[in-house]
């Protein structure tokens, strides 16, 4: 280690400046504990929550009703606890503590739910495999687990890809290059967990007890944290910024208090430090951009200000003018995304195959396209381009927005097709129908290409464009895309067999999709993707890339 090398107080090693020592920190250096760290973690929460519905029908004896909506509260909640962990992270705690501590919090979840279902006296009481009869006090247990597991992720979701991405220096032009494939083997690692749960520990759930079937989650839980802790010489940290929410409401109330003030055509004019940093304690300045030119009334420098002395709810710097504007950009763009992640797999049911299984295709589709994307496509694309990513994150994301067009168009016409085999045979009260579940492969494959394109875009998009100081805050406002999606979808099926199941007809999606028009349904869902796909385009031109200045602050000792 370099003489001049930092310890900071939470154990890390930064760089003081020095190029030199700058070598012995992040990178990949420290990448490889960070991207274990998460496949590890994924590997337990896909292995405990993939069959829990089942759990807590069959051995906490719930209604599947019950254990439906059991299930998706637990699960909303698992993508609303991310909010308060990013908040915790960009504010006070660093992301490296957020996520050590919440780590901890996840390790005594999974453990208490591993030993609910198989300690004596805290598992439930069986006559037999699937007929049990647990006590309140053991179903408490059981919830209070997975409740404390919603918590602990909550620290860990908005903050790990953020936190790999902060081994690598914005102003050296190779390292941004290697931040952009982190993303791409972030997502990898996040795959190769999702497949082990979904075919290995699925089985062991299945065949031999959730005593182990949850066991082995809280073990791979346990390695996550021995891998995240062992990188910790290593690491580069970034200073927490202070409560974003008090910055962002400092924008509103100065902006809306200086309504009839005009905003000078030179935009020079406006109020910013003079200081080579921000007044943003761990963030960059950030150029002006003209979008949103109401909040700019914050920054203008009036002759109260000048009289009274800078109060930060009369007058703001553009920097923090500009950190309001790249939130409200970013919030706006993800509800773009949302659709293509709705849930397309409506049919299933009719080949009676465990969603466990079939996501097991989606995620091969992912681990294939990975490499190529990074080692293949990549380098192509940026011949042509210029651009040292091959693609902007926006390029990218309107991508796998277009492929999952036709990954809507191949699920109808394979249904479309299903259906003519049930006229034609009389298959309309057959409970499984000789069709393959191998047809759905193509749909599979082009979902796990869209997903390559638009999720590890989405996440390189709200890291790169989010101000440095709320990049926690701004990673947790993407994984909303997912649970709006779910909402969304469910939202959609409730709207279309309202409109559908009239007058006695049985509607588009019945009990029996036999009697059913399910490929209508997914033909809808390829309109509302090119719909989905012009209005994003249009937004994408709009668009103004964020313009940081200078370097991102390290956590050093002068800056404690």
């Amino acid at each position: 280690m370099e003489e001049d090398d930092i310890y900071t107080k939470d154990g890390t090693v930064d760089y003081k400046g020095n190029p030199a020592n700058k070598k012995t920190t992040g990178t990949w250096r420290a990448c490889p504990y960070i991207i274990g760290n998460e496949g590890c973690e994924r590997l337990a929460y896909y292995g405990m929550s993939t069959n829990l519905v089942l759990y807590f029908k069959h051995q906490l004896n719930q209604h599947s009703a019950t254990a439906s909506k059991n299930n998706q509260n637990w699960g909303g909640t698992c993508y609303i606890t991310p909010l308060i962990g990013a908040f915790l992270a960009d504010s006070y705690l660093g992301r490296y503590w957020t996520i050590a501590c919440f780590s901890i919090i996840y390790i005594i979840g999974m453990t208490l739910l591993a030993m609910s279902a198989s300690v004596d006296g805290m598992k439930p009481f069986c006559y037999s495999k699937d007929n049990c009869n647990p006590t309140d006090r053991q179903s408490t247990i059981t919830f209070l687990a997975l409740y404390l597991i919603a918590l602990g992720t909550g620290g860990i979701k908005p903050c790990v890809s953020s936190y790999g991405a902060d081994q690598f220096d914005d102003t050296d032009e190779r390292e941004k290059i290697h931040k952009s494939s982190f993303f791409n083997w972030f997502y990898f690692s996040i795959n190769i967990g999702a497949l082990i749960a979904a075919s290995v520990l699925v089985w062991v759930q299945t065949n031999v007890s959730w005593g182990w079937g949850f066991g082995i989650p809280a073990i791979a839980m346990a390695i996550a944290v021995g891998f995240f802790f062992a990188g910790t010489r290593l690491y580069r940290n970034q200073i927490p910024g202070g409560s974003p929410l008090t910055r962002l409401c400092q924008v509103l109330v100065a902006s809306i208090r200086k309504y009839n003030v005009a905003v000078p055509a030179d935009k020079s004019l406006l109020y910013e430090k003079a200081d080579a940093e921000s007044n943003i304690k761990g963030s960059r300045k950030i150029d002006h951009t003209n979008d949103l030119s109401f909040f700019d009334k914050a920054a203008v420098e009036t002759q109260t200000d000048q009289l009274k002395g800078i109060n930060p709810w009369r007058l703001c710097t553009v920097t923090q003018v500009e950190e309001l504007k790249a939130i409200i950009h970013m919030g706006f763009r993800h509800h773009l995304c949302r659709r293509e992640r709705m849930d397309t797999r409506v049919a299933h049911s009719n080949f009676h195959i465990p969603p466990a299984s079939l996501s097991i295709f989606d995620t091969l589709s992912v681990i294939f396209w990975v490499p190529i994307y990074d080692r293949i496509i990549v380098p192509t694309t940026r011949k042509f381009t210029g651009q040292k990513n091959g693609l902007t994150q926006l390029q990218r994301m309107g991508i796998g927005l277009f492929i999952s067009i036709f990954a809507m168009v191949a699920a109808a016409i394979l249904e479309q097709e299903r259906l003519k085999i049930v006229k034609k045979h009389n298959y309309y009260d057959v409970k499984e129908m000789p069709l393959t579940i191998f047809w759905q492969i193509p749909q599979y494959f082009l979902i796990g290409c869209a997903e390559v394109f638009t999720f590890i875009g989405q996440l390189e998009f709200f890291y790169e464009q989010a101000p440095d100081a709320v990049r926690s805050f701004c990673s947790a406002l993407s994984l909303t895309t997912v649970a709006a999606g779910s909402y969304l979808s469910s939202l959609l099926v409730t709207i279309v067999t309202s409109i559908t199941a009239k007058d006695g007809k049985l509607g588009w999606i019945p009990d029996n999709l036999n009697h059913g028009h399910i490929d209508y349904f997914f033909w809808l869902l390829a309109g509302l993707s090119v719909a989905n796909f012009g209005v994003f385009i249009g937004i994408a031109k709009w668009y103004t890339y964020k313009t940081a200045v200078g370097t991102v602050p390290l956590n050093q000792k002068e800056a404690k």
